[in-house]
């Protein structure tokens, strides 16, 4: 679809219902789908290792989270970061739905054999330094991935987990050998999209439960009575909805040695989180607790997004 200057990609979904047609319209243009790293909502951080991930020589990047959480415009803003004079890259999606300048982009097509699998022999034959895989889906996939990042390849893809932990997990399932993850997996990531409180009509929220105020702190440092939180009370800007925008939360799960030592088929999910926290692991919950503190994103908001991956120690 073209309006002006401006071409978008539309990806619909249609539905039967009781009452009529149901349909979902994916809006794909290079405003809203690519973005630097400094846009994602990141900390100093957690860019800082970003960008180090992007340059490594090979391994394997992990990205988490459900449909629509922003992991290809993620996945997209790392690549562009990688994309480095003398760097050959390509990727494999399903679809592609942004065009990168200098990158070899494959569109899967499963009805004629063209699979994500099938794609990964392919490639490596073209001696690609960085190889993106839209999603890892079954074990042949997985297997592939894990050796080609072992052979001298920064391979990049997405994983259908909770959290960045359980990434470790998923691949012991799938009857990855351990000591392949342990000597590939740097770095999983999960993420989920938050909406942005309006800067328009912010406001500070003035009733924020003990027990909240008690977590913020013990998740930040800080004293029970600097934990704040903001709200938006609704603007001609942001059609009276408090929000506008949205923003990235990120948590990262970095394998050590001792964490790679400990991977066997029968490692718990519960005992990875233990070590990575020994190592400055974090959860969702409490990144988000950092943006809620800065005004970034509203109490309610971290509350729906992690509240379910709230974990006690």
């Amino acid at each position: 679809m073209k309006t002006g200057a401006d071409a978008y990609d539309l990806r619909v979904s249609i539905i039967p219902t009781t009452f009529g047609e149901g349909v979902c319209l994916r809006i794909l243009g290079r405003e809203n789908m690519f973005m630097d790293l400094e846009q994602l909502g990141m900390e100093e951080e957690q860019r800082r290792i970003v960008e180090e991930l992007t340059g490594l020589p090979q391994g394997m990047v992990l990205l988490t989270g459900p449909t629509g959480s922003g992991k290809t415009t993620t996945l997209y803003a790392m690549l562009a970061h990688a994309n480095d004079e003398g760097r050959k890259i390509v990727t494999i999606e399903n679809p592609i739905e942004y065009k990168l300048e200098g990158v070899s982009q494959i569109q899967i097509r499963p009805e004629v054999g063209l699979t994500f699998s099938s794609c990964l022999r392919s490639v490596l034959r073209h001696d690609p330094d960085v190889i993106l895989i839209g999603e890892i889906r079954d074990q042949e996939t997985a297997e592939i991935a894990v050796r080609s990042a072992q052979t001298g390849h920064l391979v990049f893809s997405t994983l259908h987990t909770n959290d960045s932990v359980s990434a470790v997990t998923r691949l012991l399932e799938m009857r990855v050998e351990p000591f392949l993850i342990g000597s590939t997996l740097v770095c999983s990531i999960a993420q989920r999209l938050a909406r942005r409180i309006c800067r328009h009509c912010r406001r500070e929220e003035t009733d924020v439960p003990d027990a909240v105020r008690q977590e913020m702190a013990s998740a930040l440092g800080i004293k029970p009575e600097e934990a704040r939180a903001w709200t938006g009370a609704g603007c001609v800007e942001c059609n009276d909805l408090g929000y506008r925008g949205r923003v990235a939360l990120y948590e990262f799960f970095i394998l050590d040695e001792a964490i790679m030592d400990a991977l066997d088929p029968g490692v718990k999910t519960g005992e990875l989180r233990r070590m990575a926290r020994k190592g400055g692991w974090r959860s969702l919950r409490e990144q988000g607790w950092k943006k809620v503190l800065d005004g970034t994103i509203s109490l309610e908001e971290n509350q729906r997004l992690t509240h379910r991956l709230q974990i006690r120690y």
